[in-house]
């Protein structure tokens, strides 16, 4: 399988060597981030839940220049962020750049949404990533570290059906502004946030007719063009953010949406 970034150029290196771990990436956004930063030259982590996901995982390393290892670990639970930072230090001996993009979201009326969704929901794209950065932070190299977060335009502009995907995203984007804060001085990294909207991927177009009825609005009044995103497009924004050019930007929201949220 081709890998999401194609081009005839080549690729400038601006991440050579960099080590990088991309939570929830043998699929869909993260898939196409980790091959966005590997075109650029950074060592890839590619990170998928279930041992049931090796092959999934297996496809989306296809075509990675750069060297990379698949680590099976699990981020809704409490071991698993720890298992596969340690699985990266131990091939790679570092960690330069985190993006937590790792997330789940369901879309129900809020009066079905169950404690059980609570659990899934929170557990992955709140406690997982919390923990996860908080494993990375003693083995992220000083002075450079890059850390990027995956929100979602639902956190600042919520669609009908969303209440705990929303909440969590929430979550996330406020962990982004305390970390800004609070990291750099300690770690000399920078802390951001990447805002994607409704993206062309397996989950997202398998939301059914019913959902899609509901999202269809949002996507089509989408001043840019009235479609969903390439996930590719996203894993742009994401390579940005984590380049040396990019040491004074810290502390932002980038919304990558075609306009669709604009604050």
């Amino acid at each position: 399988m081709a890998s999401p970034t194609t081009t005839t150029e080549p690729v400038p290196q601006t991440l050579f060597d960099k080590v990088a771990i991309v939570s929830g990436s043998s699929s869909g956004i993260g898939r196409a981030i980790a091959h966005e930063l590997s075109a650029h030259g950074a060592r890839v982590v590619i990170n998928y839940p279930f041992e049931s996901l090796r092959a999934e995982a297996e496809v989306a390393a296809e075509g990675l220049p750069a060297p990379h290892v698949l680590v099976e670990a699990g981020l809704r639970t409490v071991e698993g962020p720890h298992r596969l930072v340690d699985a990266a230090v131990s091939a790679f001996g570092r960690v330069d750049v985190l993006v937590n993009n790792a997330g789940v979201a369901i879309n129900l009326p809020f009066e079905e949404q169950t404690l059980e969704h609570w659990d899934d929901i929170v557990n992955l794209n709140g406690r997982g990533m919390f923990l996860l950065t908080q494993s990375v932070l003693p083995h992220l190299t000083k002075g450079s570290g890059r850390i990027v977060n995956i929100v979602s335009v639902s956190s600042r502009g919520p669609p009908p059906l969303q209440t705990l995907y929303v909440g969590s995203k929430g979550m996330v984007d406020s962990f982004t502004r305390v970390w800004a804060q609070e990291l750099p001085p300690k770690y000399g990294c920078t802390v951001n946030a990447v805002s994607p909207g409704p993206v062309e991927t397996p989950a997202f177009t398998s939301l059914g007719p019913e959902v899609m009825e509901v999202l269809q609005p949002n996507i089509s009044r989408t001043p840019v063009a009235p479609r969903m995103a390439k996930p590719e497009e996203i894993a742009h924004a994401v390579a940005f953010l984590c380049e040396e050019r990019a040491r004074w930007v810290n502390g932002a929201h980038l919304f990558v949406n075609g306009g669709l949220v604009i604050q």
